[in-house]
């Protein structure tokens, strides 16, 4: 298995695979077609995958990573607390029916989570809904509203909230535009998307 060079990774997999400790075990939630566990695998991590669609499974098998078909919404609850080092969330929040449930689900399973998501609240898409009167297509929403995975739209502000209702910390926060790093600074307006590390 070749791992993924760290340049190639998208830009929220890289934050996440450069800052999970070398040899720890992990739960990747929704690892796609598993770029972040082969990277993880690399790094001599206990890398495991949960993921729902079954051609990224198949994807994940054929290139020797250990993954399994399922749901994050149902089959969460069948992990033991405290089963690995860190649970990752990658771009799939803002798909599943009940988010705050999975977060607190992350939080069982691991001490540590990552969590990623689209910035519903970039500049860009408040201005395709005020002046174009519609559901934006981005970069990174790129599919009409009637075809989109996701189901809950929220924002930076909002995900700070929920920890924060929570009584979940905030260990570190990134923040990407165009595949760049980009300012703490305004990041609800300005980002594009946002990579938070949290705790209990």
């Amino acid at each position: 298995m070749t791992p993924a060079a760290p340049g190639s990774l998208r830009p929220d997999l890289a934050v996440i695979a450069e800052h999970v400790e070398p040899g720890s075990s992990v739960l990747d939630v929704g690892c796609g077609d598993g770029e972040l566990l082969a990277a993880l695998t690399a790094k001599r991590c206990n890398a495991r995958g949960l993921e729902i669609d079954a051609a990224n499974v198949a994807a994940c098998v054929a290139r020797g990573l250990s993954v399994m078909q399922g749901d994050a919404d149902t089959d969460l609850s069948y992990y033991p607390d405290k089963s690995v080092d860190y649970a990752i969330l990658s771009q799939t929040l803002q798909t599943t029916r009940r988010p705050d449930l999975i977060v607190e689900n992350l939080l069982r399973i691991a001490p540590r989570g990552f969590v990623s998501f689209p910035n519903f609240a970039h500049w860009r898409v408040r201005a395709a809904l005020a002046f174009g009167g519609r559901m934006p297509v981005t970069k990174l929403i790129p599919v009409a509203w009637y075809e989109t995975p996701n189901i809950h739209h929220l924002t930076i502000a909002d995900f700070r909230d929920l920890v924060a209702e929570r009584g979940i910390r905030v260990e570190r926060s990134w923040f990407f535009t165009n595949g760049r790093a980009s300012r703490q600074r305004l990041a609800n307006f300005t980002a594009e998307h946002a990579v938070f590390l949290i705790s209990r």
